[in-house]
C-alpha cells in the first residue's frame, strides 16, 4: 500500500519525502521492522518509540510516522509528522489490513471481572451454532478452532488489526473480544467498528496505571461513548456503574439483571458444585457453572446472543452444553474427599465472588481454606483489602506469593498482612513458597472441605525478577493429591 493511501483520514502536520512510496508492513516495535516497512513511533508508558527511529531505518524502514521529526533525516525515507501517533496507529492499521471490522460482527466485553468468561462463552456459543468465530482474550486468541498465544488482554493496534484481518480472511462472521481499560486509554481499539459492547461490572483494579477509580471508570465508559448508533450496549443493571457506562452512548442500550426488571432477567433456582439451575426470561436452563457471578456472566452471554439475532430457546440449549473457562472456578476433587478450586480471582471483588459462591454451595457443611497472594509492581492498595476479604470468608487463610515480578515476595505478603487484625491473624499463615502454601492447605483439609487457590487461574508460570518460571496451580494440586493420597 502506498503512503498516501495509508494516511488518508489521518491528521498530518507535515510530510517529508514521497507519498508514493510503497509500504509492505507496519509496526510500532522497531525490532520487527524489515525492508519496505513503515515504523510508527509511539510515546508509550515504558519507552518512547522516537528513540528507535534510527534503528528502524537501519533495519530497512522506508516510512516513519512520528510526533517529532528526527534531527537527521534520510532522503530514502518518507517522514509523516502527526499530532498524536498513538491515535494514528489504530486508523493506519485498520486501513493497512483492509478495514477488517467492516466484514465481521465485532463485540467487545469490558468490566473488571468476567470479561474472559463472557467473551469465551460467546465464542463457544456461536461455534456451537456453526459459525466461523474469532476470540481475542486474556487466555488465548482463536481464529475459529486455531489457537494463537496471547501476551496482553487487548493487543496493540497493529497486532489487533492483523489478527482481525486474518479472521475476516478466514471467513469468521463473529469475533468476541475483551476490551481492557488500558486498551481504551491507549487507543488500541481506535479505528475498529463494534457491533456491540457488554459491561460486566466495575470494582477496584489497575489503580497502579489509572491512579483513581474515577479515571478507571472513565476509561471503561469511553468504550461505550464511542460505540456507533447502529451498535448495541448490554449493561449490568445490578452494578452501580452499569447505567453510568451507557448514559452518553449513541448505541441502543439493553440491560440484564438478577435483582430487578431488565431486558434480560435471570435468577438462580438451585446451586451445587456440579452446576446450577437457572431461569432466564422465565425459561429454565441447567448449566455446568457455579456462583452468582457466573449467573451474571451467563446472563450477559444469553442477552448478547439474542441481540445478535438468535432465538432465546436455542441460546439456552447452547448454554447447557458449555464448560467453565480455564482457570475460572476449576474444581478438582481429591481422593480423600475435599475439593480444591483454582480461580483467577486477583481483585478484592473477584475474591469475594468466588468465596460467596463456595459458601452458597457448602451451606456450612465444610470449612473453607484460602490460599491467596497479590502481584508485584501492581496496585498495592488492594493487597490489605484482599487479605481481609479472604480472612472474613475463610476458616483458614494462607498468604503466599503470586507473581512477585520485581518486588520481594515477603514485602508483598507483609502488605497483605497489614490488613488483618489480631482475630484474623489467629487463623492465618504466611509462606512465600506458593507450592508449600498449597501443600499446607491440602494437609489441613478434611473430607467435605474446600480449598480455594486464588490469583493465577489459567497462568502456567510465576514471574520472578523478570523471568517466567513454569508454575501451574492445577498441576501442583494434582501432584499433591497423588503424594498425600492414602496407600491402597
Amino acid at each position: 500500500m502506498k503512503v498516501e493511501e495509508l494516511i488518508q483520514g489521518i491528521q498530518t502536520e507535515e510530510l517529508i519525502g514521497s507519498s508514493e512510496r510503497e509500504v509492505t508492513d507496519i509496526h510500532t516495535d522497531s525490532r520487527r521492522i524489515g525492508p519496505g516497512h513503515l515504523f510508527i513511533a509511539v510515546k508509550g508508558t515504558q519507552t518512547d518509540g522516537h528513540n528507535y527511529i534510527a534503528s528502524a531505518i537501519e533495519q530497512g524502514a522506508t516510512a516513519i510516522v512520528c510526533q517529532e521529526l528526527p534531527a537527521e533525516r534520510s532522503e530514502e525515507v518518507t517522514y509523516i509528522r502527526v499530532t498524536d501517533s498513538e491515535e494514528a496507529v489504530g486508523k493506519m492499521a485498520t486501513r493497512f489490513f483492509g478495514d477488517p471490522t467492516s466484514k465481521i460482527e465485532l463485540v467487545g466485553v469490558t468490566g473488571t471481572n468476567g470479561k474472559t468468561t463472557v467473551a469465551t462463552l460467546l465464542y463457544d456459543v456461536f461455534r456451537y451454532f456453526g459459525y466461523k468465530t474469532g476470540l481475542l482474550s486474556t487466555v488465548c486468541n482463536y481464529i475459529d478452532g486455531k489457537a494463537l498465544p496471547t501476551e496482553h488482554t487487548t493487543p496493540d493496534p497493529v497486532t489487533l488489526n492483523r489478527l482481525l484481518g486474518q479472521m475476516a480472511d478466514e471467513g469468521c462472521k463473529y469475533v468476541f473480544m475483551e476490551v481492557s481499560s488500558h486498551a481504551v486509554e491507549q487507543r488500541r481499539i481506535s479505528g475498529l467498528r463494534f457491533a456491540g459492547g457488554i459491561f460486566t461490572n466495575l470494582t477496584r483494579d489497575h489503580l497502579d496505571y489509572h491512579k483513581t477509580v474515577e479515571n478507571y471508570l472513565k476509561a471503561k465508559k469511553k468504550f461505550f461513548d464511542d460505540l456507533p448508533k447502529n451498535a448495541f450496549s448490554l449493561t449490568n443493571a445490578d452494578d452501580k456503574n452499569g447505567l453510568v457506562m451507557t448514559q452518553n452512548t449513541r448505541s441502543k442500550v439493553h440491560t440484564y439483571s438478577l435483582r430487578s426488571l431488565a431486558d434480560f432477567k435471570g435468577r438462580i433456582l438451585e446451586a451445587h458444585f456440579e452446576g446450577m439451575l437457572l431461569e432466564f426470561n422465565r425459561k429454565e436452563v441447567a448449566v455446568q457453572f457455579i456462583g452468582k457471578f457466573n449467573a451474571y456472566n451467563l446472563l450477559a452471554v444469553f442477552g448478547a446472543a439474542v441481540l445478535l439475532g438468535k432465538e432465546e430457546e436455542e441460546v439456552l440449549l447452547a448454554l447447557s452444553t458449555l464448560h467453565p473457562v480455564a482457570g475460572r472456578f476449576d474444581a478438582l476433587r481429591s481422593p480423600t474427599g475435599y475439593t480444591a478450586i483454582v480461580d483467577y480471582a486477583h481483585t478484592p471483588d473477584a475474591l469475594v465472588n468466588v468465596l460467596n459462591a463456595i459458601h452458597g454451595v457448602l451451606e456450612e457443611k465444610g470449612k473453607v481454606i484460602t490460599v491467596v497472594g497479590a502481584g508485584g509492581n501492581r496496585d498495592k492498595g488492594k493487597r490489605p483489602i484482599m487479605a481481609k476479604e479472604a480472612a472474613r470468608a475463610s476458616d483458614r487463610v494462607i498468604i503466599t506469593s503470586d507473581n512477585p515480578r520485581f518486588e520481594e515476595p515477603q514485602d508483598i505478603i507483609n502488605d497483605m498482612l497489614a490488613g488483618l487484625d489480631d482475630t484474623d491473624m489467629t487463623k492465618t499463615l504466611s509462606m512465600a513458597d506458593r507450592k508449600e502454601a498449597i501443600r499446607t492447605a491440602c494437609m489441613l483439609a478434611q473430607p467435605g472441605d474446600v480449598i480455594l487457590v486464588a490469583g493465577k487461574g489459567h497462568e502456567n508460570y510465576q514471574e520472578i525478577q523478570g523471568v517466567k518460571h513454569h508454575f501451574d496451580d492445577k498441576e501442583v494440586i494434582r501432584e499433591i493429591f497423588t503424594t498425600l493420597a492414602p496407600n491402597k
